[in-house]
């Protein structure tokens, strides 16, 4: 393309010096238009939409879910989707038509919604409710609000910690993400409820690529930051120590109705765990400054989970209940009563206002004999979902640090699928993809470390 100007052309002949200002703009503008065009590329009849899903501590979302729908002068276009990558990012290549029109919706409905929701968050969001020390940010507070109200109120942590305990899969009421337009600002950031704030965003008459369409994710639940928001994050499973509940070890007969007491060895601001109750039938339970909203009972699954936290108002009380059972068969109780976190992660909380490190929990079990501690051991648990089609998760937990190796067999021993890997102490988790396995039906997969092992039965269907 000639960079054409009043000058030139006058000096080739085609017209005198100085031929008139109308002409002389417009020639300015054709060349401003091309100059820009190899730039920008605002010449073409398409732009790209990009951006970003972080937390309020910047850490990118992973597995996010982006839905944009489009239209031109044409009408409506298809709806595109697309997901965010480790770092958060997400791109529509040129996928809307300049002077048209879109709207971009985030969201996260499959992604855990248990992740970074423990019993700690319940005790910061009580302190909020009571106004001994209010959540410091807009989307604290919208973590908090766990039945979408728009309010923060003593329901919010009967909903929590129904999460937590297990008798919810996920908030009846609440998806697990929440997000933000980024570039909104809160009219009153005490009170983020006090307007609608933009969970989405819509632009008109596009005119350029648009790469910066960011939004802020919020965990609901997550009130203290320690979701883990992708695979690239550091899981801190620092310990300050154990909690140990106190009970009598004694041998049991089958049908025999017995009460154990289970005493904490200390003031703490709230724990959760789950107890494997192997051989035992839970009949009543019964606590100090607890009720039925403290506990679930999982009868098929030989477990019950508790979750606990100072009642309000109240700085100093040692942690006790009494559980009722009745044996359904013979046996030892230190070996049929067990700690565990395969549905609600067991850990506790120091009464410490200003620190949020975890306790470790264990079981010390009484007998003529001396004392027993038993904590949360090696756990294989069962893959979710399960038949699965595309992909399957399968979780475990090791007592302490370690590198744990996973394989998968057919029915006939013939080896599918290996993975190794280093993991930290608590929960941890291996994904597993049809792909990668190559096989229908029934199959057996195996977490070993080099101290523990598990075995468990997986299908996958067409």
């Amino acid at each position: 393309m000639l960079n054409l100007s009043n000058d030139y052309l006058a000096g080739i002949g085609f017209f005198v010096q100085d031929f008139g200002a109308p002409l002389n703009s417009a020639l300015e503008n054709v060349n401003n238009y091309w100059e820009n065009c190899q730039l920008n590329d605002p010449c073409s009849s398409t732009a790209s939409v990009a951006g970003y899903l972080k937390t309020e501590m910047l850490d990118g979302l992973e597995g996010g879910e982006l839905q944009l729908e489009g239209s031109d002068h044409a009408g409506p276009m298809q709806t595109m989707f697309a997901n965010t990558d480790l770092d958060g990012h997400f791109e529509f290549s040129d996928a809307i038509p300049m002077t048209g029109d879109f709207t971009l919706t985030p969201s996260a409905d499959n992604l855990a919604p248990l992740n970074g929701v423990t019993t700690y968050d319940l005790v910061l969001i009580s302190r909020h409710i009571l106004g001994w020390a209010p959540l410091d940010s807009p989307y604290k507070m919208i973590a908090a609000d766990a039945n979408k109200s728009g309010s923060i109120t003593t329901f919010d942590i009967v909903e929590f910690r129904k999460l937590i305990l297990g008798v919810y899969t996920k908030l009846p009421s609440n998806t697990s993400w929440r997000f933000v337009d980024k570039s909104f600002v809160f009219p009153i950031a005490s009170n983020p409820f006090s307007t609608l704030f933009p969970e989405q965003k819509t632009v008109e008459n596009v005119q350029a690529n648009l790469l910066a369409e960011d939004f802020v994710s919020v965990k609901i639940g997550d009130v203290n930051g320690t979701a883990h928001a992708n695979g690239l994050m550091f899981i801190d499973e620092r310990s300050a120590g154990s909690l140990l509940f106190d009970l009598d070890d004694r041998s049991l007969k089958s049908g025999e109705i017995f009460e154990v007491k289970m005493t904490a060895d200390q003031i703490v601001q709230g724990y959760q765990f789950t107890l494997n109750t192997d051989g035992l039938e839970v009949l009543e339970i019964s606590g100090k400054g607890m009720s039925s909203a403290n506990f679930a009972v999982f009868a098929a699954e030989a477990a019950l989970t508790t979750s606990w936290n100072l009642p309000e108002g109240v700085t100093a009380e040692v942690a006790e209940f009494t559980l009722k059972f009745r044996a359904t068969q013979s046996g030892q109780l230190s070996k049929m009563l067990s700690l565990s976190s395969r549905i609600t992660l067991s850990e506790a909380y120091r009464n410490n206002q200003e620190e949020a490190t975890p306790l470790d929990v264990a079981l010390r079990f009484h007998a003529k004999g001396g004392t027993v501690i038993s904590g949360t051991a090696f756990e294989l648990y069962q893959n979710v979902p399960n038949p699965f089609v595309d992909k399957t998760t399968i979780g475990f937990y090791l007592p302490d640090a370690a590198q744990a190796t996973l394989t998968v067999y057919d029915q006939t021993g013939r080896l599918l699928y290996t993975e190794k890997g280093d993991f930290a102490k608590g929960n941890n988790a291996f994904e597993i993809e049809q792909s990668l396995i190559n096989t229908t039906g029934t199959m057996l997969y195996k977490v070993a470390t080099a101290t523990d092992m598990g075995v468990k039965k997986m299908i996958q269907t067409k």
